[in-house]
């Protein structure tokens, strides 16, 4: 791999990307699409999507001209001059003890970045009215602003109703002079996490288009299985060697860990999450881990939200959320913003599908992205409290062997760990539900409900060279737990469950859990 291009891991400047000779995944052509037109647009994403290296892309395009594009798809296209550029992240004040401190850290970045460009603030504490005055002495059409992370001041402060209306009253003057002003704007362009309303962004400047969902630039960000296989042709090589496994299944695992994002409103292009497709390939000895959880998968706004509200009840974990399009399209306080649709903003749920009377479909994108919400279900089931089994072994490792007695004892553990008036195990699916989060917690990836042509089994997991088939049943008290042993036994022979090609050996194990006991209080492996 010493001859191969760069990955671009880590990189979000675009003209170091290009001067290194690094991978690219040539986006232009939409680029070119969005930056014809003068206009103010805002686009969301989760984080890890590439928001800031397309924020660098066009400060290089609108600065610089075509120096940094050559042999790429806008070269042919773009005849534009070049502009004043002002770029401002504001992901970089987000650290604030109070209203003052967030001010001065506001103001500072606001006159860093138009001083590049010849603002001068003489006092500093009015920089918004005297960047007012600067702005209507500008040129019609001369100016580029570009903003990163708009909201990431303010998703820092949900928690603090108090803060939060003074961030969003300071960061409110700057939108409203940005609309007095635009006369003077030839293009802008706003990126984020989060579109609430409380935000403030979507009232003062409240002509922005919004391509958050527009199926025209579904693929802006991510990467889509043609490119993939496009621009990293060698790194699919090399991967194939190192895990001995040809294209196909190479991209099947690919598929199943890091694609399935899905923007649009029609729900037509599907991207895999580049941060992860990158790490994947930086690394591939190390298989398809989760790149998710360990960055992307704490975004400010929603564990801001988790200290107010709860997610829903981990014995929904599996099951298809359904909310309305207009509240993935339109703006929403915070109080008022669907636990769902937030999800989704975050990147931990994805459109699956759209009705015709516009509901949306949304589910987990992959197993990724599945595993880092059963993590966070995981912690809420448990309200911080570890459990160590007497011989301290990871899950994994118990279920690596076949000692079912050793597997029982460890759920029994974990199950007895959970705040019982909270969580109550009422019937075989919450029981069920449970155990495939706490397992998806612990990164294993079980599957529940697996259908055959003889029927479905519960719960199957793979650990080691073992596949696990459990089949569950639930009984109020102890004196029906060995009938529903019985019955489960025998449900797993006539259904015939796990018989499908996994190269692994095949456990099939029927338990019982009952309410009386509030554990699993018999079990068996059913003999083929």
């Amino acid at each position: 791999m010493s001859n191969q291009q760069v990955l671009p891991l880590g990189l979000s400047g675009f003209p170091l990307l290009r001067k290194i000779n690094a991978v690219y995944v040539d986006k232009t052509s939409l680029i070119c699409k969005l930056a014809r037109t003068p206009g103010k647009f805002l686009l969301t994403r989760p984080r890890r999507f590439g928001k800031s290296l397309l924020i660098s892309t066009f400060e290089s395009l609108f600065k610089f001209g075509l120096e940094d594009f050559h042999e790429l798809a806008i070269e042919k296209h773009w005849s534009d001059k070049t502009y004043a550029v002002v770029r401002l992240d504001f992901s970089c004040i987000k650290q604030f003890s109070d209203a003052r401190s967030f001010s001065q850290k506001f103001f500072r970045t606001l006159t860093a970045g138009f001083g590049k460009i010849g603002f001068e603030a003489s006092d500093p504490d009015n920089v918004v009215a005297e960047l007012c005055c600067w702005l209507a002495d500008q040129p019609s059409g001369s100016l580029v602003i570009l903003v990163d992370e708009y909201d990431a001041p303010l998703t820092a402060c949900l928690d603090d109703k108090e803060m939060f209306q003074s961030v969003r009253s300071t960061m409110s003057e700057f939108y409203s002079v940005l609309k007095s002003n635009d006369n003077c704007l030839r293009f802008l362009f706003i990126t984020g996490i989060t579109k609430l309303s409380s935000t403030s962004i979507f009232s003062e400047l409240n002509n922005l288009t919004d391509i958050t969902m527009d199926p025209a630039y579904g693929a802006l960000l991510g990467y889509t299985e043609n490119e993939i296989k496009k621009y990293f042709s060698d790194y699919l090589v090399h991967a194939c060697r190192v895990l001995n496994q040809s294209e196909s299944q190479l991209l099947l695992a690919l598929k199943e860990n890091y694609n399935g994002f899905c923007f649009d409103r029609k729900a037509q292009t599907r991207v895999y999450c580049p941060w992860s497709v990158l790490n994947f390939f930086n690394s591939p000895e190390q298989g398809f881990i989760n790149y998710w959880y360990a960055s992307g998968g704490h975004p400010t706004v929603l564990m801001q939200y988790l200290k107010g509200h709860e997610l829903e009840e981990p014995a929904s974990y599996s099951k298809i959320k359904n909310v309305w399009l207009r509240d993935l399209e339109t703006p929403r306080d915070y109080e008022g913003v669907d636990r769902d649709v937030l999800l989704a903003q975050a990147g931990y749920l994805t459109i699956q599908d759209i009705s015709p009377n516009q509901v949306v479909s949304l589910a987990y994108p992959n197993q990724e992205v599945a595993m880092s919400m059963a993590q966070l279900y995981a912690d809420k089931l448990l309200n911080g409290k570890t459990f160590r089994s007497p011989d301290n072994a990871a899950l994994t490792d118990i279920l690596s062997s076949t000692d079912l007695d050793a597997v029982v004892s460890r759920f029994n553990l974990v199950l007895n760990a959970l705040d019982y008036h909270r969580y109550p195990i009422k019937d075989e699916a919450t029981c069920r539900a449970y155990l495939q989060v706490l397992m998806m917690g612990a990164d294993m990836v079980p599957h529940v409900e697996n259908h055959t042509a003889m029927g479905r089994s519960d719960l199957e997991v793979e650990a080691g060279e073992l596949h696990w088939v459990f089949e569950f049943k639930y009984v109020e008290f102890t004196q029906n737990v060995q009938k529903a042993l019985e019955e489960a036994l025998e449900q797993i022979r006539s259904r015939r469950c796990g018989m499908t090609a996994h190269g692994k050996k095949l456990i099939c194990a029927a338990l019982v859990f009952c309410a009386q006991t509030r554990s699993f209080a018999a079990w068996q492996i059913a003999q083929s």
